[in-house]
């Protein structure tokens, strides 16, 4: 925000007052050499005015060197009182012996026929040389010019000294001169000065006004306002910098809108990278964290900036500033925690200008949580995988040695033994084609055919297979007994659903229940709606599932009594091929249990009701 100025903190007053200081000054030193001058010369004037005429000084020469002194002393007062000379105040006549002959002054006629007192008559009168000076009366303020000069007579070759005359003149009229001399000189040089001072200002206006636009315009360049341009007057230096200016205006617009430009566009690219990314300064403070980066690291942005990188990736411990500046490898970070999963690889880069100096570093975050679920879950896959065709591909070819080494002749035996090999050989052929399912899944290979049914009836039809399965094998001892409990919805069902697969999980399920249900169980199966959503289940009075279980059921080859489910031919991909199925029909699956009192399987699918839809008033 600009702070206004006063016109006193201008440079148009600054201009004008220097140049007024300067013509002040200037008068100051020609009026102080003119009036010295001035005052030279007139003191030297009023000294020729105040000079006596050589007649009066032969004249007086005459008289002293009367023998009579009586009638030369009042020649020599006629003489004084006919000396007609305003300026001078006194005219003093003194004889070789320091008497004085004459005083023109009528106030001082005691004084003559006595000794002069002046020490300045006696050097004068000694020395034989002519004496002047200037002089202050402090009795009448007032300043004098005094002179005493030398008579001689002449006589011969030689001079002889008769006397002295002492003249004192006021110097008065010269210095009421010169003070009026002054007074006008320094009237006219406040005047001039003035109107200098005033033409100063104009003439200044005139020079700082472009700079005063340029200042304008500087100032909207630097609120980002480059729509002005500065008003080019001439093509002198103010001119060209004005020119200069309007460049620089432009050249910074278009530097900004480069600038914006480029933070727009890695504005976008930060935003919408599916990578974290940190920039630090020389110390390694954050400067920049994309959201990305601070999603990873559950951390705000702001809170961040200004922090240590080491800190923010908590990595202290492991790794100091000068690690990080001197070793790029990769390093892996582990943020998992009891409730999640979340591994990071960082990547890290120098921020180098071209001299070589490092001003920062970037720190690139990639998020390899998934990646390494992927190669767990692949590497127990294939684990899972080896280890479960292992255990009948052994049992089969133990069967096989057996009857090659003779055992298929022995008529009780080797049906037995082929028996086995049959068994175990289909349960294979049914884990290879669960993995198939799966595997079509899992690349979007498997299509759905869906068509509109009627959940109720097809829920029913499929219960009906395992009653009759029961009734068929009701005579048997060796087969678990167990009931069914329907409890349905009398309103029909509609959902658009592929029967086969959907048969396919709730068989799994079934299979499941009549598995780990005890001799005698009941299994109860529920159909209802809600505003949505058709919800079935299935529960069974079975062992149940650990609590730490239940999250790890719907994986594939989980199981949670391994060596049961092997006895009796599971595979452990039924649970997971009927989550793949639900979900690739818009439900959800999911299971609640309690050990040791049973579980309960509960399918949803999306329901949307129909106008044919009517109550089973049965």
């Amino acid at each position: 925000m600009n702070k206004k100025l006063h016109f006193f903190q201008s440079i148009h007053f600054k201009i004008a007052l220097v140049f007024a200081l300067l013509l002040l000054i200037t008068f100051q030193i020609v009026g102080a050499y003119f009036l010295q001058q001035l005052k030279r010369e007139d003191i030297k004037t009023f000294k020729q005015q105040t000079e006596l005429s050589s007649y009066v000084d032969n004249s007086l020469i005459h008289n002293l060197t009367k023998s009579n002194i009586q009638e030369a002393d009042d020649n020599i007062r006629d003489l004084l009182e006919d000396t007609n000379n305003s300026n001078i105040t006194e005219i003093q006549v003194v004889d070789t012996k320091g008497t004085v002959r004459g005083d023109s002054d009528v106030n001082n006629q005691d004084l003559v026929g006595q000794k002069a007192t002046d020490s300045d008559i006696k050097q004068v009168l000694y020395n034989a040389k002519t004496y002047t000076k200037l002089t202050y009366d402090r009795s009448d303020n007032k300043r004098y010019y005094v002179s005493i000069t030398p008579l001689f007579s002449a006589g011969g070759n030689t001079n002889t000294l008769v006397g002295a005359v002492y003249l004192r003149a006021s110097l008065e009229p010269v210095y009421s001169a010169l003070n009026k001399v002054t007074t006008i000189f320094v009237t006219a040089s406040l005047i001039a000065t003035g109107l200098g001072m005033i033409l100063a200002i104009l003439i200044s206006s005139a020079i700082t006004k472009p700079i005063d636009e340029m200042k304008k315009q500087t100032s909207r360049i630097a609120r980002g306002d480059y729509s002005g341009q500065v008003q080019i007057y001439g093509q002198d230096e103010l001119g060209q910098l004005a020119q200069a200016v309007n460049n620089l205006s432009i050249r910074v617009e278009e530097a900004q809108e480069a600038s914006e430009a480029e933070r727009r566009c890695l504005d976008s690219v930060l935003s919408h990278m599916s990578d974290g990314v940190i920039a630090t300064d020389r110390r390694g403070n954050v400067i920049i964290m994309n959201e990305t980066a601070s999603e990873d690291l559950d951390i705000d942005a702001n809170i961040a900036e200004g922090q240590s990188i080491l800190d923010i990736l908590n990595i202290r411990g492991r790794y100091t500033l000068r690690d990080l500046l001197e070793n790029q490898d990769e390093i892996v970070i582990d943020l998992s925690d009891e409730n999640h999963e979340q591994i990071l690889n960082a990547y890290f880069s120098l921020i180098q200008r071209e001299s070589g100096f490092i001003s920062g570093l970037v720190c690139v975050l990639h998020d390899v949580t998934e990646q390494q679920r992927i190669d767990r879950d692949r590497r127990e896959f294939v684990s899972n995988v080896s280890h479960e065709l292992r255990t009948p591909l052994t049992s089969v070819r133990s069967y096989i040695e057996a009857l090659n080494d003779g055992a298929w002749k022995d008529s009780q035996v080797a049906p037995k033994f082929l028996k086995v090999t049959q068994d175990e050989t289909d349960r294979m052929i049914r884990m290879i084609n669960d993995l198939l399912s799966l595997s079509r899944m899992d690349s979007g290979t498997a299509k759905l055919e869906l068509e509109l049914v009627n959940l109720n009836e097809l829920y029913n039809y499929i219960l009906d297979r395992f009653d009759m399965m029961l009734k068929n094998q009701q005579h048997n001892k060796k087969i678990k007994k167990y009931s069914i409990k329907r409890d349905f919805t009398r309103r029909e069902l509609w959902v658009e659903i592929d029967t086969d697969k959907f048969m396919q999980v709730i068989d799994n399920i079934m299979n499941n229940a009549i598995k780990y249900s005890p001799d005698g169980g009941v299994i109860t199966c529920r159909l209802l709606e809600t505003h949505s959503q058709v919800i079935l289940s299935i529960s069974d009075q079975g062992l149940g599932i650990p609590k730490k279980d239940i999250a790890h059921i719907f994986d594939r080859f989980f199981r949670v009594d391994k060596a049961r489910s092997r006895a009796q031919g599971g595979t452990g991909l039924g649970l997971a091929i009927s989550k793949e199925v639900i979900e690739m029909l818009g439900g959800k699956i999911w299971v609640e249990s309690i050990e040791s009192k049973g579980s309960t399987f509960y399918i949803s699918l999306p329901y949307e009701e129909y106008e044919e839809d009517l109550w089973d008033e049965g």
